[in-house]
């Protein structure tokens, strides 16, 4: 009796062949994932606000509740309600679909492959994040941002020599890598997970030999993918927020380091 299990090399599990060119400049299928969710998340609010209703209704409706939620579930709850804080609505409202339509092409049959299993989208949004709130820190606080955010108050002065190094390690550096390989590791495990037991069912279902026996033994692995399916529909909804409310969550300490 043989049953010969094959899974894919590395190559075709991440490495996707490039569409065109080669090199630096190859245009693969992950960054037409990464276009195609710019293009959505544009194309989604374009719709909604292109004819406006007074009582919003299908696209417009979910625009709206979509900002409502960044605004009172976000914002509000990590930066303030000031006009200031209010400004971010755009862009971590864009920052969440983007995550968002990036994340769930891993569920999409014939694609099932986040963007954001790759390290280079989640690499490159936390170094956006981490200039940003940088940037606004200084802009807000000017110099005194530095010590701000890496003297905790009410720290005896002997412990500021422990205290100081570490902060000033977690607040710049360990934010934009912890930022980028949370999303990178939880997608990336998600889609070896599904690629492991698809490939399980659909060997022991189309074995060679044995083929009768082999069958009631696809029914685990078909079950735990369709399980770790909807499990990762979740995933992709709760990456993108966890991304989203850490990038405010750190522009408003940034921000407002008093608090």
């Amino acid at each position: 009796m043989n049953l010969a299990i094959v899974f894919p090399p590395i190559d075709e599990i991440l490495r996707w062949k490039p569409l065109f060119g080669d090199g630096t400049f190859a245009f693969n299928k992950i960054a037409l994932i990464a276009f195609f969710a710019a293009f959505a998340t544009l194309a989604l609010f374009y719709v909604a606000g292109r004819k406006p209703k007074l009582v919003p209704t299908g696209v417009q409706n979910l625009a709206e509740m979509s900002i409502d939620f960044i605004q009172d579930g976000i914002i509000a709850q990590t930066m303030g309600t000031k006009k200031d804080d209010l400004k971010w609505t755009s862009y971590l409202t864009m920052l969440f679909f983007f995550l968002l339509f990036c994340n769930v092409t891993g569920i999409l049959p014939f694609i099932q492959m986040p963007a954001t299993a790759r390290m280079g989208i989640p690499a490159m949004l936390a170094i956006v994040s981490w200039l940003l709130f940088i940037f606004m820190g200084f802009k807000k606080n000017g110099i005194g941002y530095i010590k701000a955010a890496v003297v905790p108050p009410q720290v005896p002065f002997a412990l500021l020599f422990l205290v100081v190094p570490i902060e000033i390690i977690s607040t710049f550096l360990v934010r934009p890598f912890s930022l980028a390989v949370r999303l990178f590791a939880n997608m990336l495990a998600g889609h070896l997970l599904l690629v492991t037991f698809s490939v399980m069912g659909h060997g022991l279902l189309f074995a060679e030999t044995a083929k009768v026996f082999f069958i009631p033994m696809t029914i685990l692995p078909l079950i735990l993918f369709v399980a770790i399916t909807l499990f990762e529909v979740l995933v992709v909804f709760l990456q993108a927020y966890i991304f989203t409310i850490l990038t405010a969550v750190y522009l408003g300490g940034a921000m407002h380091p008093e608090h």
